[in-house]
């Protein structure tokens, strides 16, 4: 009986444990949410490329984990709120997506989300869907660099309970569209953070932003007008950033600011400056800017615009300042105290002005990253900057230091990576005091243009990027330099080194550039390029080199650029070169190099080669039409390639000399889209072959000095882009065609010396030639060397004359022009019609050209930074936006 009376007591115990319990017990993850983000997972691949950010190093796919044996509650970026297990937050950063992202998606089903980021991952030009502005209950929401384009939905606007909106574009592939951003922002009254970023906006900022506003970032989005003063007195506000809007005025309030205590970030380059007077100081003194006390700004930046004079002394209040950046002005004067003397001071970049004087001594310990490149500073290099642990980027190129050097005094510097002492007056202290066991993090040390005199310096054994061209270094090139297991760029050129390159160079597992072009080499090439291996970049121009061209290389099938030129090789034409599959320059002129080019039996060969030089050597025969055939690189503009580019990467540009006259140039960079075929000064001989005409994307070409016989080609006339025409010095028959008097960027043109007959061509550029141009063919009437144009008369000449009087003529000219010589005279119009050429064949339809620039700098510097690289570029996440 009394067990009886126990046992509702009991149940009821059974039943509230059952029911804590269950209530411990998570919820399972709704059965159509997961089925909802499995549909979601199959529209995507993974590719690592997709996000290929610093950012994402070493993060994995979130969506690997998602699969139906595990609840989608403990999938990798899914959160569930814990009593109703509804899918509250998903975080698919840096998550290797590629794919469409459909406007019907079926992650449109989580309605429940408060936070969602898509950031960083690859959505092929995917709109952004109106969808999004469905998530009533959303609070962050960001699409950052996930290659998003058209207009952004005005559905955004309805989620009303938004505090942080990050959306950042590739320059041209988001717009706003038509509502305007004050449309956009009407109902985020509870925005804390608003991020939109390198996007086409093109409106005026409003005045309605959230009081509670902490972060307004807004660069590169064409904003116009004039920057509303209310900004100013956002009482939340701590990072301000309107950089890059060039048609932005800003005027600074005359009243206190109500930010200014809250305000760290403040980035205004590439702003229009209303109010700024003229001196600098005046900017700086007692007006607008700085007569608050900003104790609180920890990063400014007001690079790039436009501003004049010598900054005050007398400025204070900056005690917490650690980022200051006033790069590319055109500032004067000394340095003033107050910066050396911030005592926080992290970073510092005032290149491309015009400081002079001499550097103060700097307080700060903190210092990580000085850049005062391309100023007139003397010397000393202050002591304080070679006892800073954490500096990891020194920067002192393209002033007038004259300092003696040794390792030994940047001994200190346990962190530096990258060392940029080029363009100054250094010299040695005690070349016998360069060691390799100091500065054991460089990475990247830059010495070019100084004057360095000795033996080639081995640089520590971490070195990556060694740059010493343009020294007055003597003597071998040490073996030892081949132990550098890290070394990708050697850049040697313009010294008086002597000797045999070294056979281990072909050893060497990273190197990708060896630039060893203007010194005294000799001997045979006898380095034995092995399998794989990464040269991209193989300079030897202008040395005393024999033998043959290293058929090793036909293992280096990365390289692009191959310069042998103004040598004593002596050799056939290398057609084994032609399958490398990425050589793009191929320069072998002034060498021994002879024979006939023969016919290849393999086909494709040089698809990818846009400037082929191989004059003044001894090759003879017909013009290699099979060769020609192949070129299939110059037969139209790459539709490959989003903009144009530079041949090389973010740590070296590739190079070439040009030449006219015995006066000689250097191109500092190589635009990929210069297709230049010089053959002249050979012994070329037969016709010029009509499918020269299909090489539509030709710029330069030059027959001359040969003994080409036949009529000129009318295919030329095809040649769209081509800008440099030059077959003099041949034997030539017939008329000049009239369609090249269709060329319409024909900058250049010489048929000189040869036995053309009939009238000038009249009309576009033919106006322009001078009179030399045409010189030397007695038949020929017309502008510019005569006014008769009538019948043929007596002396039309057939397709085929071999006189001796011309040969004589040609042996006695001295005259030698090549395609290298036009860049001179045509150096602006060449670059200005490629890119026209370019805009009209590839994109046919108007576009900004430093908008394509922008976007192509983003996606090349971020697809080709390195780990240590990027470890840089993590500190540099401190530096100014």
């Amino acid at each position: 009986m009394e067990n009886i009376e126990k046992l509702p007591l009991f149940v009821l115990y059974v039943f509230l444990f059952q029911l804590g319990f269950s209530s411990c017990l998570p919820h399972l993850c709704p059965k159509d949410l997961a089925l909802a983000l499995l549909e979601f997972k199959k529209m995507f691949v993974i590719n690592p490329f997709a996000s290929n950010f610093e950012e994402c190093e070493g993060l994995s796919p979130k969506t690997l984990s998602w699969n139906t044996s595990v609840d989608c509650c403990s999938w990798d970026g899914v959160h569930c709120e814990e009593t109703t297990s509804e899918v509250i937050e998903l975080d698919l950063r840096c998550s290797q997506l590629q794919g469409k992202f459909l406007s019907n998606s079926s992650i449109f089903q989580l309605s429940a989300l408060k936070r969602l980021d898509l950031s960083m991952n690859d959505f092929s030009d995917s709109n952004i869907s109106p969808n999004f502005g469905g998530f009533s209950s959303l609070t962050y929401l960001d699409l950052s660099y996930s290659t998003f384009t058209g207009q952004i939905p005005s559905e955004i606007s309805n989620l009303s309970k938004l505090r942080s909106l990050r959306i950042y574009g590739y320059s041209t592939g988001l717009t706003l569209g038509p509502h305007k951003l004050g449309q956009l922002l009407k109902n985020l009254t509870e925005l804390r953070e608003l991020e939109l970023s390198n996007m086409g906006i093109s409106s005026t900022i409003p005045p309605n932003f959230s009081s509670y506003l902490t972060t307004l970032r807004l660069p590169g989005t064409q904003l116009y007008g004039i920057l509303p003063e209310r900004v100013f007195h956002l009482p939340n506000l701590r990072l301000l950033d309107l950089s890059r809007n060039s048609q932005l005025s800003v005027s600074f309030p005359i009243t206190k600011w109500n930010s200014s205590a809250s305000l760290k970030d403040l980035s205004l380059n590439g702003v229009n400056f209303t109010t700024v007077p003229e001196p600098m100081s005046n900017f700086f003194g007692p007006v607008r800017l700085f007569n608050e006390n900003w104790t609180q700004l920890e990063s400014l930046n007001l690079q790039s615009n436009f501003l004049t004079g010598p900054i005050p002394s007398d400025v204070s209040g900056f005690q917490s300042l650690q980022r200051l950046s006033m790069s590319s002005n055109s500032l004067n004067g000394t340095i003033p105290s107050w910066i050396s003397s911030l005592p926080s001071l992290k970073y510092l970049d005032l290149r491309n002005n015009s400081f002079s004087g001499q550097l103060e001594e700097f307080k700060s310990k903190e210092l990580f990253w000085i850049d005062l490149n391309k100023n007139y500073l003397q010397s000393p290099i202050p002591n304080s900057l070679l006892n800073q642990e954490n500096l990891m980027f020194l920067s002192l190129s393209s002033n007038n230091f004259s300092d003696n050097l040794n390792f030994s005094m940047f001994s200190n510097l346990s962190g530096l990576g990258t060392l940029n002492l080029s363009y100054n007056s250094f010299s040695w202290a005690d070349k016998d005091q360069v060691k390799s066991n100091l500065l054991n993090s460089l990475y990247d040390l830059d010495l070019r243009s100084n004057l360095l005199q000795g033996s080639l310096p081995i640089p520590p054994s971490s070195i990556e990027n060694f740059y010493i061209s343009h020294n007055k270094l003597s003597g071998h090139i040490p073996s030892t330099i081949c132990k550098l297991e890290f070394l990708r760029v050697l850049d040697l050129a313009s010294n008086s080194l002597k000797g045999a390159i070294p056979p281990c160079f072909g050893n060497m597992s990273a190197i990708e550039v060896l630039d060893l072009r203007y010194n005294n080499l000799s001997g045979t090439i006898q380095t034995n390029f092995s399998v794989g291996n990464p040269l991209r970049s193989f300079n030897l121009r202008g040395n005393q080199l024999e033998g043959k061209i290293p058929r090793s290389l036909i293992n280096s099938k990365r390289l692009e650029v191959l310069d042998l030129g103004n040598n004593e090789l002596n050799d056939t034409f290398p057609m084994w070169l032609g399958t490398l599959p990425n050589l793009m320059v191929l320069i072998l002129r002034s060498n021994k190099l002879h024979g006939p080019i023969r016919t290849s039996k393999t086909k494709r060969l040089f698809p990818q080669l846009r400037i082929i030089d191989i004059s003044s050597n001894g090759f003879y025969g017909d013009l290699p039409t099979h060769l020609l055939e192949n070129f299939q690189a110059m037969k139209k503009v790459d539709e490959d390639m989003k903009i144009p580019m530079y041949i090389g990467d973010y740590y070296y540009k590739d190079s070439i000399t040009i030449s006219s006259k015995g006066m000689s140039m250097e191109l500092v960079r190589i635009f990929s889209m210069y297709t230049v075929i010089d053959l002249s000064s050979n012994r070329f001989e037969g016709y010029i072959p009509s499918v020269i005409g299909n090489l539509t994307s030709l710029v330069l070409l030059n027959l001359s000095h040969n003994s080409l016989e036949g009529h000129i080609p009318t295919s030329l006339g095809s040649v769209s882009a081509l800008q440099s025409l030059d077959l003099s010095f041949n034997k030539l028959g017939g008329e000049i065609p009239v369609q090249l008097a269709s060329l319409t960027f024909l900058g250049f043109l010489s048929v000189s010396h040869n036995h053309l007959v009939g009238c000038i061509p009249s009309g576009n550029q033919f106006a322009t030639f001078q009179s030399g141009s045409f010189e030397g063919n007695d038949e020929l009437r017309g502008f510019p060397i005569s006014k008769d144009c009538g019948g043929r008369g007596h002396g039309h000449v057939p397709q085929s004359t071999t006189p001796s009087a011309l040969d004589d003529q040609e042996e006695d000219s001295g005259f030698e022009i090549s395609w290298e010589a036009v860049l001179m005279g045509y150096g602006c119009g060449l670059i200005i019609g490629i890119s026209i050429i370019y805009i009209m064949s590839s994109i046919r339809k108007p576009i900004q050209l430093f908008r394509m620039i922008a976007e192509w700098e983003h996606k090349v510097i971020t697809m080709r930074k390195k780990k240590k690289v990027a470890r840089q570029v993590r500190y540099s996440t401190l530096t100014l936006h």
